[in-house]
């Protein structure tokens, strides 16, 4: 959780936000099929639905009011991963600072699965 104090008072931001705003600007990108987990008790990795994608978000704050993100995305077959893995980095950092003011030090981006049909 992060607080950030203005002029009007102070606002703190919940994880869950961040894993929220994170997970729909990652499913928005070209190529990627949706969020990902990996399962414990078979170990394969399943899609997330619309309502649980923050799942696949993990959100690490840093003592300089920054945070870092972890996504686990499933991608469509044939998808350049550098070319996608670039987009998902540049539009959740974009979206999540714009969203929040809050600095985004860091995204990595797992690739966990491709679909394929």
């Amino acid at each position: 959780m992060i607080r950030q104090n203005t002029e009007k008072g102070a606002v703190t931001i919940e994880s869950s936000v961040y894993t929220k705003i994170a997970g729909i600007a990652a499913s928005n990108c070209f190529g990627v099929k949706g969020m990902a987990i990996r399962s414990m008790t078979d170990g394969l990795v399943h899609l997330l639905r619309k309502e649980s994608m923050s799942k696949g978000v993990r959100v690490t704050f840093h003592e300089n009011d920054a945070i870092s993100i972890d996504l686990h995305i499933m991608v469509d077959h044939g998808v350049n991963l550098a070319a996608v893995g670039a987009s998902i980095i540049s539009e959740v950092r974009y979206v999540v600072t714009k969203c929040t003011g809050t600095m985004v030090q860091g995204v990595n981006v797992y690739i966990d699965s491709m679909m394929i049909g």
